[in-house]
């Protein structure tokens, strides 16, 4: 059994209340155990003067799925263009690993190979797919399971599928619409669940272009209150420790703040989880009659303890929307750029639209945008409900987290950066006044213990005796993007992946799924419903541990303990 100490590093462990303080850490077959300093270890690293945290855990990345392989086929330029690829033909002998960048490239919407290596680079170890839908579940977890490096998961998605509002709309008894939302998770292997527009996707294909919070669905006549209420209801009562994960009515329309507070109280008190609330905090104030809504919604957030988010934060520059949200994709098309787009509909489980895009610093809204997701971090005063991401690839690439993270850190550098937007957007703007510098403390929790947090994972996110041994190493540089670029060391599970922002080894990730209690009598229900309207066999619906392990190449099963009762 090999040990292995990280010496005299600066530690920061939020979850253990750990802030800051210098202390060795030791390692045994891929857990962090509690050894005496005296005991020779078998390998050793100076870590002085470095800052110690757990893995990065991304909880909101489409890194698998239908979606994601028609985001890399859309765009063949992101793939020839990339640099990183470049950079990699010219090194195909590089002894310290750097040809294994060459069989996956691509910035807005890399392979699966590339996703693992640059989340590895940059010292995450873990992300998790957020819109999984049933029918696709097997090509999710191929895609993830072929993403070396990190450990993944996915949020099943719920509340448009066709048997689900069927249920709904004819009043059945909740428990048997909370043990199909069980049935559903544990079939297809999931983490958990997420509603993408509650029942807005279903609507557009009754050719209704919009639907509010508590506006009838045409074809169904339940509202996306309905749905919410039933969703975040059934999940509390199967004890799923992550909240439901709510893509909001109305994204990206002006004045959106009002039903992005009706989709907190939908929630009558119960946990939920809103994902880049950034799309759903707009206004309608000015002359363009679009603006800010982040003041209202970072007092909304405050004022309900039973409300988690991530923020969604856009990056300038070229990417590729990914979403279920058909209504909202159709919409945005006209604005491709390049000019290309797929929208499609997948065995009445959910819609799929993919469109180009590309932030403008000098486009009005654009700058706006990238305003309010960072006064939505600025603003929110409990960090531990607040998750970085950019909704990747919708905001930006998650390799843009450095620059986010210096951001957070740096006002000054926050001001050079907002000067050089839309004059109009910066006067708009509350952001100069907003004088808030995360610290890293701030940062460990926002982007590892807060996500291990709201996703259950007991042995994640933290650097206390029995976690997994994921880890992150930092030579402490007052240029954080430059700093959270390239840790001096990574390690997954105990071994040593990435040194100076450079792969060394390539592990097998694990998938992380939660299994339910439910009543099984619901599948005569299911079965009766797929025969009659779906392509694919009932018999063959239901993904067992075997086959989730050869999807995921072997990868551990790392399932979640579902809450206790009480």
């Amino acid at each position: 059994m090999t040990l292995i100490r990280l010496k005299g590093g600066t530690v920061f462990d939020p979850a253990n209340g750990v802030d800051g303080e210098r202390r060795d850490l030791a390692i045994r077959d891929g857990r962090i155990v509690d050894v005496p300093a005296n005991v020779p270890a078998d390998n050793e690293y100076d870590a002085t003067g470095m800052i110690v945290m757990a893995g990065g855990i991304d909880m909101h990345s489409h890194i698998g799925g239908g979606k994601t392989n028609l985001s890399r086929l859309l765009l063949p330029e992101d793939h020839r263009d990339d640099p990183v690829r470049d950079a990699a033909y010219e090194s195909v002998q590089d002894a310290n690993g750097r040809y294994l960048r060459l069989p996956s490239c691509g910035v807005c919407a890399p392979g699966t190979l590339a996703t693992g290596y640059r989340y590895a680079e940059m010292g995450y170890t873990a992300a998790f797919e957020p819109a999984m839908m049933p029918s696709n579940a097997r090509h999710t977890h191929l895609e993830m399971g072929d993403t070396p490096i990190i450990d993944h998961g996915a949020y099943v998605m719920l509340g448009n599928d066709e048997l689900f509002l069927q249920m709904l709309a004819a009043r059945d008894d909740f428990e048997r619409l909370r043990d199909y939302v069980g049935w559903t998770i544990h079939s297809s292997k999931a983490l958990g669940v997420k509603v993408v527009n509650p029942g807005g996707i279903s609507a557009f294909k009754f050719n209704q272009r919009a639907l509010n919070v508590d506006e009838p669905h045409v074809h169904y006549g339940i509202t996306p209150r309905d749905v919410l209420h039933t969703l975040t209801r059934a999940l509390t009562e199967l004890r799923v420790p992550h909240p439901l994960h709510v893509h909001a009515s109305n994204l990206g329309v002006p004045g959106n703040i009002d039903s992005t507070i009706a989709t907190m109280d939908a929630a009558d008190g119960l946990p939920v989880h809103l994902t880049h609330i950034q799309f759903h905090s707009y206004g309608v104030e000015g002359p363009l009659k679009f603006s800010s809504g982040a003041r209202q919604i970072a007092e909304a957030v405050n004022a309900r303890p039973n409300v988690s988010i991530d923020v969604g934060q856009i990056i300038f520059g070229q990417t590729v929307t990914a979403s279920g949200d058909t209504m909202m994709q159709f919409r945005n098309a006209p604005l491709a750029r390049p000019h290309k787009w797929v929208v499609g509909d997948i065995e009445c489980d959910a819609g799929c639209g993919v469109v180009p895009f590309r932030y403008r610093e000098q486009s009005y809204v654009n700058a706006l945008q990238w305003i309010i997701g960072l006064e939505i971090f600025l603003l929110v005063d409990d960090p531990w409900r607040v998750a970085m991401t950019t909704d990747h690839p919708n905001g930006g690439p998650f390799t843009s987290y450095p620059h986010l993270i210096r951001l957070l850190m740096d006002k000054s550098f926050r001001d050079e950066q907002l000067a050089k937007l839309h004059a109009d957007a910066q006067v708009a703007s509350a952001l100069p006044q907003l004088t808030r510098e995360f610290s890293l403390y701030e940062i460990a929790i926002i982007t590892r213990a807060g996500p291990a947090r709201l996703l259950g994972l007991r042995d994640r996110g933290h650097l206390g005796v029995g976690a997994a041994a994921d880890i992150a190493v930092y030579r402490d540089d007052p240029d954080r993007e430059r700093m959270f670029t390239s840790p001096a060391y990574v390690f997954k599970d105990g071994e040593l992946v990435a040194r100076d922002g450079t792969l060394v080894a390539t592990p097998t990730g694990g998938i992380h799924f939660v299994s339910p209690e439910f009543d099984r009598g619901i599948e005569k229900r299911i079965r009766a419903y797929s025969e009659k309207n779906l392509a694919s066999n009932f018999a063959h619906a239901a993904i067992s541990d075997d086959e989730i392990c050869n999807c995921c190449r072997g990868g551990k099963l790392l399932p979640v303990e579902c809450f206790a009762h009480g």
